[in-house]
């Protein structure tokens, strides 16, 4: 299974969220994941090296790539059934490159917002998603979500989203979700993350 973290706009969390994941069905679910970050910053490799120094054995892969490189990649890895592919796209839309990564989605994970920016971005990154890929599902969560804060936005925003794909319970933003690793999850995030991701990862539970 191909899950895709995406959106064109920077700063909504994507590469936390991969990582989240990936801790989640390896730690949480004893499921077998592998990380491919193609993201420019290639935050995640780096946080993985950073953390093999000071670990044991890493409770998962993380493998930097490209675009140009990513269809040797997907060969290789597809043929592991039950194994989770978790893709740290890229934060942009202009690249031909992205076309097979796209196709080859079973699922995108969208996180986003309830700002204006956010919101027109996200949707024109699900209109040009589903142009390429129609089949794969998309799961839009909204993350990094301050409490207490009012957004007059959110109604029509979930309203317009919801026609694409299912609106997730919110991530709150928590000063725990800077203390995560490719190794490591605080406990106190669980409650938080599990009624997000088990949905999204249920056809894994079946296999």
């Amino acid at each position: 299974m191909n899950y895709l973290f995406g959106n064109q706009k920077g700063g909504v969390g994507k590469s936390t969220l991969t990582v989240l994941s990936a801790n989640f069905l390896t730690l949480a679910r004893d499921r077998e994941a592998t990380i491919i970050d193609m993201d420019y910053q290639q935050s995640i490799a780096q946080k993985f090296d950073k953390a093999k120094v000071l670990e044991n054995a890493e409770p998962y892969e993380v493998l930097p790539s490209t675009l140009e490189t990513y269809p040797v990649l997907h060969n290789v890895l597809s043929k592991n059934k039950g194994h989770a592919v978790l893709i740290d796209l890229p934060g942009k839309l202009d690249d031909d490159g992205l076309i097979p990564v796209f196709q080859s989605a079973d699922i995108m994970i969208c996180p986003f917002s309830y700002d204006e920016f956010t919101y027109e971005s996200t949707v024109l990154f699900t209109v040009v998603f589903k142009r390429i890929n129609p089949k794969a599902k998309i799961f839009f969560i909204p993350n990094r979500i301050k409490a207490n804060v009012k957004f007059e936005i959110m109604q029509d925003v979930n309203e317009q989203l919801a026609k694409f794909g299912p609106i997730t319970p919110v991530i709150p933003d928590r000063i725990d979700f800077q203390r995560i690793s490719t190794f490591h999850t605080p406990l106190s995030l669980l409650p938080l993350v599990t009624p997000v991701f088990d949905p999204i990862f249920q056809s894994l539970w079946k296999t």
